[in-house]
């Protein structure tokens, strides 16, 4: 992250947990909490990427520990948690990152398919925020960052499984905020953009797309994964004690 950025005194040494954080946007939350001084683990199926990440960021703060874990597994997430606290102590930030935005047509989803991208999606968020509840309330509270997106609210083509699932998020998110509140633990969510990593121009968004957002938006430059680990950053530290139940839009006023 550049240095003339913010950095939160209030980061310092905390435990975090970011999920999907071995590439794309996970890997800039992972990096941005380094930088911080943050104790990090994340978990991710991505060995070899998520290897070389927690390898490099060991060069601008405290190596990042890599779990890794098929999130669809809810068991093996839970023994992922487990670990993470166990190695760096009761989680009091969770970032519930991970997702897979895979495009099909409406009249090709299945069953079997809608229920996988809920797994992928949806699911694992609230399982992620339920195991980390007793640890936070422990130590006094914590925060829960929970990843939406636009896709919902603008309606994507060919995304009608993804855009209900990170609809029903939100509702997630307002509901574990009233439920987790007395244990002083924030539970908010972001909803980016068109947020373009490698990933997307590798499988999705050609270099006229990248023009048509850019052009769509009010603030006419790419929005990167940078740009949400900041929003994340701020939704984590105590500079936000009193945000709880909201979300946050990173889109650059594509919207």
């Amino acid at each position: 992250m550049s240095s003339s950025l913010a950095r939160y005194p209030s980061l310092q040494d905390r435990a975090v947990l970011v999920t999907g954080g071995g590439s794309g946007i996970g890997a800039s939350i992972v990096e941005a909490f380094v930088a911080n001084g943050s104790r990090v683990a994340f978990v991710d199926i991505l060995d070899e990427a998520s290897e070389a990440l927690t390898t490099r960021l060991a060069t601008i703060g405290p190596k990042p520990l890599y779990l890794h874990c098929d999130l669809t597994d809810i068991a093996a997430l839970r023994s992922s948690i487990s670990t993470a606290a166990e190695r760096l102590g009761p989680i009091s930030i969770l970032v519930n990152n991970a997702a897979n935005d895979q495009r099909q047509p409406v009249d090709e989803v299945t069953p079997e398919s809608w229920d996988r991208s809920q797994a992928l999606n949806f699911k694992h968020l609230f399982f992620a925020a339920q195991a980390v509840r007793g640890g936070m309330g422990k130590i006094g509270g914590g925060s829960i960052v929970n990843f939406s997106s636009i896709a919902w609210m603008v309606g994507g083509p060919k995304m009608v499984a993804y855009a209900a699932a990170k609809a029903g998020i939100i509702g997630l998110t307002n509901s574990l905020a009233r439920e987790f509140g007395a244990d002083n633990i924030r539970v908010n969510a972001i909803a980016p953009g068109a947020v373009i990593t490698e990933r997307q121009r590798r499988l999705w968004v050609s270099p006229a797309d990248e023009d048509m957002f850019r052009s769509r938006q009010c603030l006419h430059r790419t929005l990167e994964a940078d740009h949400i680990a900041r929003a994340v950053l701020f939704l984590a530290s105590d500079d936000s004690a009193m945000i709880t139940k909201q979300c946050l839009v990173v889109d650059g006023g594509l919207r």
